[in-house]
């Protein structure tokens, strides 16, 4: 089972409850809403693998195109 309070506090950006943590040359991303809602995507924002809906993760790749500029390197 996932901490989602581990997550949250190892995450570079939350937004709207989705958490994005850098993980060299991807970015985890985590509902913590529903911790079994994830994704695991490129810097460039390509879908490696998800749990998620077409909906959810067409949202969540908008949150990250969004804010990537404020993740650290």
């Amino acid at each position: 089972m996932t901490n989602v309070t581990d997550v949250a506090d190892a995450a570079n950006v939350i937004v709207n409850g989705y958490a994005f943590t850098m993980d060299g040359a991807y970015v985890k991303v985590l509902n913590l809403n529903k911790p079994s809602k994830a994704a695991y995507i490129r810097k460039n924002g390509e879908v490696l693998e998800t749990s998620m809906d077409d909906i959810e993760l067409d949202i969540v790749q908008d949150y990250y195109k969004r804010n990537c500029k404020y993740m650290e390197e």
